[in-house]
């Protein structure tokens, strides 16, 4: 007599309940981001090159206190030279956020997971944009203290109780994340990581050169605009008497534009274009 065996029962794997939202592609993005060791060396020479810098510039201002103006001079500025270099790093790193899964073909799985785009550019910068300021206020603060404790001999030093200081070196660390949020649109909007750096450094630092070599009449106008520039006055807690810049949140609000408006730029055409 034969025997007879029931079938086999299948189990069918659960339905999604739901779609994947921001919350899933900010967890996805931090994982993305904190995943990858390059991140962590080059937040790391973020912070060393602007303390460093800013110590050698405080430490150059000390040795040198017999030819400063001290009614003009601006220690907490000074302290904080170290930015103007930082800005070109954090910005290397807000281009490969974006570009490194286009190189890598990343994104392609990034967007089966998650086909909203504009959700995917969201979460990607919004990430971005709290690393980079937690690293600039390590960076920010760092560079302040030291220099301030490099100048307390020759009591060129501040406290950051003085007017303006705690905002400039906040606003390093503005000034950082701004930068970077500018590299990432790039990023977002050329897709390729070494077109997107040239981008970003040649807007942050390459203009910022070329207009010293303009007319004086010419520079009084553009150099409020430059981007780096026009940022650079919310880590200033000093004005020089007769300056032509905007103030510092004014200036700030121009760098943030360049910033806003490349994002923009990038969202529009990351939305149109294949992967």
């Amino acid at each position: 007599m034969a025997v007879t065996t029931a079938p086999a029962q299948r189990h069918a794997l659960p339905a999604a309940r739901r779609r994947a939202g921001f919350g899933g592609a900010l967890r996805s993005e931090i994982t993305k981001i904190l995943s990858v060791r390059s991140t962590y060396w080059t937040l790391l020479a973020l912070v060393v090159v602007t303390i460093g810098i800013g110590a050698l510039s405080s430490g150059g201002a000390a040795s040198h206190v017999g030819e400063i103006d001290r009614a003009t001079f601006d220690a907490t500025q000074q302290s904080l030279a170290g930015l103007y270099v930082g800005q070109l790093v954090i910005a290397v790193l807000g281009a490969l956020t974006i570009t490194s899964e286009y190189s890598t073909g990343m994104i392609r799985t990034t967007l089966a997971v998650q086909p909203r785009r504009v959700t995917v550019i969201a979460a990607k910068a919004l990430v971005f944009a709290a690393v980079s300021f937690i690293t600039g206020m390590v960076a920010s603060f760092g560079s302040f203290f030291l220099g301030q404790a490099l100048m307390s001999s020759h009591h060129l030093n501040v406290t950051l109780g003085q007017p303006h200081v705690l905002r400039a070196v906040v606003g390093g660390a503005l000034f950082l994340t701004a930068c970077g949020m500018l590299a990432f649109g790039l990023g977002a909007i050329l897709r390729h990581t070494a077109a997107a750096i040239t981008a970003a450094i040649g807007l942050l630092f390459v203009v910022t050169i070329l207009v010293k070599f303009l007319p004086h009449s010419w520079q009084v106008d553009v150099s409020k605009w430059t981007p780096a520039l026009a940022g650079g006055q919310i880590w200033a807690a000093e004005v020089s008497p007769g300056s032509h810049m905007f103030s510092a949140w004014t200036g700030f609000g121009v760098l943030a534009a360049y910033a806003a408006i490349a994002i923009a730029a990038g969202v529009i055409l990351f939305r149109k274009r294949d992967a």
